[in-house]
């Protein structure tokens, strides 16, 4: 155990980084499990990264507005296209967005299979670099969260389908920057699937609380133990969705048989 890696310098902005992602996946996660198509979000995030894989490949400057547009423009791309099918082939959409995925993922390995740094960047798309974000790399993210927010909960019943995959697609791209391809899958979805069977407003306060214990958790646990933290992170926010949903329904049980036993 390493008390001296709790630099608040580092850690804090990680945390701040978390809290953002989630203030967006949270919705757009039950919205993803409403719809049934849970592995949009690993195919969409896939997609992004191929269009970062293949502007550092044009020799674009990481973190610039080029490699930015290349991630963009890849992932609305690749979001319409899972619209289509979600129009042309309902019955077989969740195989198409496996396909889609596997598809992605191959093809950035293979643009990165000659390159000697590839499977780390690999690695780093996968797992994200979240104890390297600073807080001014969060300001042009929160205002566009900002943006997909005033969208969703001003105008959700005007945006229709396309709408929901435009704003997902340009949330994800972010997201995936910042933390990673399997915690933007992770943010989207766990808190999602532990709140499912509650009211909208209670579930979304809930749901948030579950991915900000998960994010401070793994952040923790990582920097006490030096481990990976992206991955740390996906383990714990797993681990506090179970332990929520095993006490809520020891509690339901329990109202269950109080309720008959006064009857």
């Amino acid at each position: 155990m390493n008390l001296d890696a709790l630099d608040l310098s580092i850690l804090g902005p990680a945390m701040l980084a978390g809290l953002l992602v989630l203030t967006t996946h949270v919705p757009l996660g039950r919205e993803v499990l409403a719809r049934g198509i849970i592995f949009i979000d690993l195919a969409v995030a896939q997609i992004s990264g191929l269009g970062v894989i293949a502007a550092d490949r044009m020799h674009l400057e990481l973190g610039g507005y080029g490699v930015e547009f290349a991630a963009a423009a890849a992932a609305v791309s690749g979001a319409f296209l899972l619209s289509w099918f979600e129009k042309r082939f309902p019955e077989i959409q969740e195989a198409l967005i496996g396909v889609v995925f596997v598809l992605a993922a191959s093809a950035g390995i293979l643009l990165l299979a000659d390159d000697p740094h590839g499977g780390e960047q690999l690695k780093d798309l996968l797992v994200g670099q979240i104890l390297w974000v600073n807080l001014s790399s969060l300001v042009p993210v929160a205002l566009l969260y900002a943006v997909v927010l005033a969208l969703w909960f001003g105008a959700r019943a005007r945006l229709g389908r396309h709408g929901f995959y435009l704003l997902f697609a340009l949330t994800v791209t972010a997201s995936v920057q910042l933390v990673g391809v399997y915690l933007v899958f992770a943010s989207l979805i766990v808190p999602a699937i532990a709140t499912r069977a509650m009211p909208l407003r209670s579930g979304l306060v809930l749901a948030f609380a579950i991915g900000a214990l998960g994010y401070g958790l793994g952040i923790l646990l990582s920097a006490l133990f030096d481990l990976p933290t992206g991955a740390m992170i996906v383990w714990s926010l797993t681990a506090v969705a179970m332990i929520l949903v095993a006490r809520r329904g020891d509690s339901l049980r329990q109202r269950a048989r109080e309720g008959s036993e006064s009857g």
